[in-house]
């Protein structure tokens, strides 16, 4: 029989109303056995890199049961994506020493008893932390919103908000791939600069800087928008909402911008989905997972060439985990955030 362990855990103290603080989090240590049950179908896993995402402030409230979000359980670990090895497995699909990718908790250790929404890594020729990122949720949520639900053409005019982050830089580089204009708006100078040098968009902004968001779109889209990848909502969405062109598409990925408030801000620029005819379309990534296969392959290829790269901002152990959550928030992070729990 194996021994038990020290597991160390971050653990979700209550329900948040407002912005999201570190002690909203709090450090554990539990024990663990490194065995799975026996008449279980889980796996065990040490948890590798855990990922931090915008949609996890929504399961920090208290949601109704029918939500598409279920809120995280106060006093048991905070739940993510994340990359991790399977130590012991009464899966038949999962073995010993196996890499994987899914939805894991934030401590040393998981007991996974539902491995079926597990990824097996197949390729290791890359950074095991682009299984949180550019080969992971992130990665197949820009891949989906981009050509799925944007149907992109050549030439068009793009713009990302939210640019810089895990999932709007990879947009911005599919978008140009495609030979479109792309525009990208982040909340600081030097994520304009890394938009513009590192990722290649034609243009980006610092929003902060635009006391008129409707007159910065005007400037750097005096022939309007065909597209727009929405990860913030708000005044953002209402500026957009009237620089559009004749049937222009939005992809709704999130709206990182209302998640903390009490009161979400309205929008009051619709009538033009009538007037210009857009296509205006909310998507879940889990919704197309069936594509992760093909994605993975384009986007590794992409990698091997060159065309597309990636800038991840790395944190190191489980203690600094709660602060880059909350980060998130107040764009602290620079590209997409990863907490590494162990290099093993």
């Amino acid at each position: 029989m194996r021994k038990e362990v020290r597991n160390k855990q971050v653990l979700f103290r209550d329900f948040v109303t407002g912005f999201p603080k570190e002690s909203d989090m709090v450090l554990s240590t539990g024990t663990i056995r490194l065995k799975v049950p026996e008449g279980s179908k889980a796996v065990l896993v040490k948890n590798l890199y855990l990922s931090c995402d915008p949609y996890m402030r929504i399961r920090m409230a208290k949601n109704k049961d029918d939500d598409e979000f279920t809120s995280f359980m106060p006093g048991s670990p905070v739940i993510g994506f994340g990359v991790a090895k399977v130590l012991n497995s009464r899966h038949p699909d999962f073995k010993e020493d196996d890499l994987v990718w899914g939805m894991t908790g934030w401590e040393e250790f998981t007991l996974i008893s539902e491995p079926e929404t597990l990824f097996k890594i197949k390729y290791t020729d890359v950074p095991l932390s682009y299984y949180t990122s550019i080969l992971g949720m992130p990665g197949l949520t820009a891949y989906v919103g981009f050509y799925e639900i944007c149907a992109p053409k050549k030439g068009e005019y793009v713009f990302v908000s939210a640019a810089s982050g895990a999932v709007g830089q990879l947009v911005g580089q599919f978008a140009k791939l495609m030979g479109c204009y792309v525009v990208g708006s982040a909340g600081s100078s030097e994520k304009v600069d890394l938009l513009k040098s590192k990722f290649g968009f034609n243009d980006a902004f610092n929003y902060k800087e635009e006391p008129d968001l409707n007159a910065a779109l005007k400037r750097y889209f005096p022939e309007g928008i065909d597209i727009y990848f929405e990860n913030v909502g708000g005044l953002m969405l209402d500026a957009v909402l009237a620089n559009m062109r004749l049937h222009g598409r939005i992809a709704v990925c999130g709206m990182i911008s209302q998640y903390n408030l009490e009161k979400p801000e309205g929008v009051h620029n619709l009538h033009y989905v009538v007037t210009k005819r857009i296509q205006m379309e909310g998507f879940q990534v889990f919704n197309y997972y069936s594509l992760y296969p093909q994605f993975l392959e384009v986007a590794r290829q992409y990698i091997k060439e060159g065309k597309i790269v990636y800038v991840e901002d790395i944190v190191e152990g489980l203690e600094s985990a709660p602060a880059a959550l909350v980060g998130l928030f107040t764009g602290h992070n620079v590209g997409k955030q990863v907490v590494a729990v162990s290099h093993e």
